[in-house]
């Protein structure tokens, strides 16, 4: 073979070994994305529930009428689902924990290299109410 064969083919190597390295990456970052909405849509509906929760009386099964959130904070996780002493829930999105101090109600999912930490203010209107935070962290490789 020619040198200039020879070239072609190495230059042909490396174009295609580029393409697919992209590739990877592209689709690395679309299930990344993928994971950050599924749990951010986890954590509002939990924030809908917390909600939903502090306005349904005692009676019902709600926390209306207690002083604070904190002090009712084994029913709210009863009526959220979680289970165990720290309050943890698990599904195919992450594992979630409840934490409640005074009338903010932190639900955390982690998965894998993400982390999203959602807070209810539950003294806050509905649309102000939750906000949503996100950490990632490098795989190590």
């Amino acid at each position: 073979m020619g040198t200039q064969q020879i070239l072609m083919i190495v230059l042909s190597v490396i174009i295609v070994g580029a393409a697919v390295a992209v590739g990877i990456q592209m689709f690395d970052t679309q299930a990344t994305n993928s994971q950050r909405t599924a749990i951010a849509a986890d954590i509002q509906n939990f924030g809908a529930q917390v909600l939903a929760f502090q306005r349904t009386p005692t009676s019902m099964g709600g926390g209306k009428g207690a002083t604070s959130l904190a002090a009712a904070e084994s029913n709210l996780a009863q009526y959220l689902g979680f289970t165990g002493t720290g309050y943890t829930l698990k599904n195919v999105n992450a594992v979630y924990t409840l934490s409640v101090d005074a009338n903010i109600a932190t639900i955390t999912g982690v998965q894998d290299k993400i982390t999203a930490t959602g807070e209810i203010d539950v003294t806050k209107e509905a649309d102000d109410a939750i906000k949503i935070t996100f950490s990632t962290t490098k795989p190590n490789n």
